[in-house]
């Protein structure tokens, strides 16, 4: 016991003498960058969701077949991750699209719920597209993603890589039958607010939550290779056009929500809806590549309420159209097709 008294009193004595010796801490100022490191908190007011048991799973990829018809399927699927590798500006086998990947909006090779996915594609086809007016095989919204989100040459849909890309989302959707109601199919339609979307509120979120992957400028990061993208561009004329579905706040808004910034799921956004709205607005009010759509919705009663580009069969602005609120339109469209 004495000893060990004694080893105490010891210690207790050279930590006095240790801090007796210290001087004041003086700490180095900290600089800060241009860049933002990503947020992965979560914004208050985001609450955590459960994704049914019976949701929609995608098949495994090592479930794909060998011989002929896997090796379509595995190219297409290629196709659908890595586009501008083969078919952007500095393509191999096409140069017809702006450098972006099918994968960009349709997220996981278009395998993620509520992140533009495939499940239910092929079995809606052929189907009437209010949009053009017709009735289209699955071939030809194909080529008008080519044209619109990739902004853009239609490719002949006949060629290898057109089918190839059909091949692999009859696979991804193989179990799916015509009619099927699919939890997290497409984009999260979340609630209508009761005012405008607000792109100056919008700026404050894509500074904390986006510009650290996506650019100041909204330029995205290309990889090594300057031919893809690690983090696409999100306006300029490397991003979508005015066309795409992404265009659409109602879909944009939706698509923000669930899955971004980077680790953002269905069941833990991290986002609030009208943060997603508003950071949507923002990205959707910056310069992109404009398409000629005046040919499109013929049909002014069956025109999606955020399609920003008139006339109308009501009597709301563009601008409202745009970035709502939506809730009046909506009620409006109701009375019109009665």
């Amino acid at each position: 016991m004495v000893y060990i008294s004694f080893i105490a009193i010891a210690c207790i004595a050279i930590i006095i003498i240790s801090l007796a010796n210290m001087g004041p801490t003086i700490t180095k100022p900290t600089t800060v960058t241009g860049s933002i490191t990503p947020s992965i908190e979560a914004s208050i007011g985001t609450t955590p969701r459960s994704i049914p048991a019976d949701a929609w799973k995608a098949p495994d990829v090592s479930d794909i077949p060998v011989g002929k018809a896997g090796g379509a399927i595995r190219y297409g699927r290629e196709l659908i991750a890595n586009t501008a590798r083969y078919l952007g500006p500095k393509g191999s086998v096409a140069m017809i699209t702006n450098g972006m990947n099918c994968q960009n909006c349709h997220l996981a090779a278009g395998t993620k719920l509520f992140g533009n996915d495939y499940a239910g594609f092929i079995s809606s086809y052929p189907k009437m597209s209010g949009r053009s007016g017709k009735v289209e095989p699955a071939s030809e919204r194909i080529k008008e993603c080519f044209e619109r989100s990739l902004a853009g040459k239609a490719p002949d849909t006949s060629s290898r890589e057109v089918q190839s890309i059909l091949a692999y989302m009859k696979w991804v959707g193989k179990d799916v039958k015509k009619g099927r109601k699919l939890f997290g199919n497409a984009t999260e339609k979340i609630a209508f607010m009761d005012h405008a979307a607000d792109p100056v509120k919008g700026k404050e979120v894509f500074v904390m939550k986006c510009q650290s992957c996506h650019g100041s400028n909204g330029e995205g990061l290309l990889n090594i290779d300057k031919k893809t993208y690690t983090y696409p561009p999100l306006w300029g004329k490397h991003s979508y056009n005015d066309g795409a579905g992404m265009y659409r706040l109602t879909n944009f808004a939706g698509f923000v929500k669930n899955n971004m910034p980077f680790g953002a799921t269905y069941q833990s956004p991290q986002l609030t809806d009208e943060e997603a709205w508003n950071v949507a607005a923002f990205v959707n009010s910056q310069p992109r590549p404009h398409k000629d759509q005046h040919k499109d919705w013929s049909d002014l009663k069956k025109k999606p309420i955020d399609f920003p580009f008139g006339p109308y069969a009501d009597g709301f602005s563009e601008k409202q159209h745009k970035f709502g609120p939506f809730k009046p339109i909506k009620e409006a469209q109701k009375e019109l097709i009665k």
